[in-house]
């Protein structure tokens, strides 16, 4: 798991009324704190996820797809 996904979780861990502070968690995890502050807003997401939401198919998809051809070509 990234640190950036370590940090995320870390943070939604938290209970409520706790203070949240960016520059600390950033700093524990050593990730930009302005990258963390965006991913846990919900305003960016990780560049993996990005790519994934590109693909023609979902990557489910693509296994099933395989295991077709695969059944079909025997």
């Amino acid at each position: 798991m990234e640190p950036i996904e370590v940090a995320l979780a870390d943070m939604d861990a938290l209970k409520p009324g706790e203070k949240l502070v960016y520059t600390q968690v950033a700093k524990r995890f050593s990730v930009d704190r302005r990258i963390l502050a965006r991913r846990h807003q919900g305003l960016t997401t990780s560049r993996a996820i990005c790519y994934q939401n590109q693909q023609a198919l979902h990557p489910r998809q693509e296994i099933e797809l395989i295991q077709c051809i695969d059944r079909t070509s025997k």
